[in-house]
């Protein structure tokens, strides 16, 4: 690969250093108090996208950039997410020490995430500082290479991580609902950000920024999408990034959003770049915006989940900021039924994977299940039912009678 300058000259380069805030009284504010491993970059497997590690450390495994629909990134991208770790006590925050050889357009970033009661948090930056709103004891961080525009690629060479405790920071509105325009994917054999092949029909969504990205084969990240009239709804796992815009979490407060700070809670860039002009019209990375698309369905997800025919308006739920008991859905699409029984209409699907709120259980129609044989109906909404024959597990708390 061509290069500006020799490599024994390249400098290892930190991309994260100490941030100075006011510890909380009550934390543990002693060098000795803080937990501090190393990330292993040497394991590239199944939940990994375009990565390898040398000897030279984690880089792109193709750093070429991509020549596919606008909706997706205009660059070259990959991922390498690391064994999730209990720390030895409670922390607030977690801080990222990268040593890297950079290379000119390219760029390594170090995201954690962070496990609670009500599931896993959003995943932050690590530089310098990632701070959540409570405690949490078990995190899990990941590697987010970005390639340049002419194919050079950030050669990262360690990454040491440190939990400790400081001052709480306010974190997002819980239950977050938003009406946003949807696109449909297609793209079917093409690979999602998380590495999922897409198949025929599939049930997933893209949403614009990692920060709600599930590893694949999870739900971590979960929406319910809804046609604006509330009649058809699909619980689906976030697999992709898109469209148009890759750290655009528009769903934030503007003091934790990535991006476009300006705008409005809920209103996507994309959204204000065609409807308003919005940073002249164009999408992060310079392109003109041609729909204000804030969500990408799959096809199963929009042609069967929502039934839909053509691109539209829906509302969108980000269930990970929500509260209270999770069913992950362990066989699907399952069906939404109006009540609990096989004999009442169809509101809609659950995909794999999903993890949907359950507000409360009646007892219905038995039905038997890959889990369990169960007359057991778990109520997600007013009017949503699903058999709990096919829910892998609750998470969360416990679910109350109805």
């Amino acid at each position: 690969m061509p290069m500006n300058r020799p490599r024994s000259s390249v400098l290892a380069v930190v991309l994260a250093t100490v941030l100075a805030v006011t510890l909380h009284p009550h934390s543990a504010s002693s060098a000795g108090r803080a937990d501090r491993w190393a990330a292993d970059l040497s394991v590239v497997d199944a939940d990994d996208v375009n990565v390898r590690h040398t000897r030279a450390g984690l880089r792109l495994a193709d750093a070429r950039p991509p020549g596919v629909p606008a909706r997706r990134s205009a660059v070259a991208e990959g991922m390498l997410v690391a064994t999730p770790r209990t720390l030895n006590r409670p922390a607030t925050r977690i801080r990222a020490q990268v040593t890297a050889a950079s290379r000119p357009g390219a760029t390594a970033i170090v995201q954690v995430r962070g496990w609670r009661t009500a599931g896993w948090t959003e995943w932050r930056d690590a530089a310098p500082a990632a701070v959540f709103d409570r405690p949490v004891r078990r995190v899990q961080a990941r590697v987010v290479l970005t390639g340049s525009p002419s194919g050079a690629s950030t050669e990262v060479r360690a990454v040491r991580l440190t939990a400790d405790t400081v001052a709480a920071v306010t974190a997002a509105t819980p239950g977050l609902t938003y009406r946003v325009y949807a696109t449909r994917i297609g793209l079917v054999g093409e690979l999602t950000a998380n590495g999922h092949t897409v198949r025929a029909r599939d049930h997933f969504v893209a949403l614009p920024s990692r920060r709600g990205l599930s590893p694949r084969n999870t739900g971590d990240y979960t929406v319910r999408v809804c046609t604006i009239t509330g009649s058809r709804c699909e619980y689906a796992p976030v697999w992709d990034v898109g469209p148009w815009n890759t750290r655009d979490d528009y769903w934030n407060l503007s003091a934790v959003r990535e991006n476009w700070k300006a705008l409005p809670q809920g209103r996507p860039q994309a959204q204000a770049a065609y409807q308003n002009g919005y940073n002249g019209g164009r999408d992060q990375f310079g392109r003109v915006v041609l729909n204000p698309a804030g969500i990408d369905l799959a096809d199963g997800t929009f042609w069967d989940g929502l039934q839909l025919s053509t691109n539209a308006w829906v509302d969108v739920a980000y269930l990970w900021t929500g509260t209270g008991p999770r069913g992950v859905v362990g066989d699907g699409p399952l069906t939404v039924r109006s009540g609990p029984s096989t004999s009442y209409q169809s509101r809609g699907l659950a995909a794999q994977y999903a993890n949907v709120p359950i507000q409360c259980y009646v007892i219905g129609q038995t039905i038997a299940g890959p889990y369990r044989t169960t007359n057991r109906w778990n109520r997600l909404a007013s009017g949503q039912f699903v058999s709990h024959a096919y829910i892998s597990t609750v998470w969360g708390g416990s679910v109350p009678l109805c």
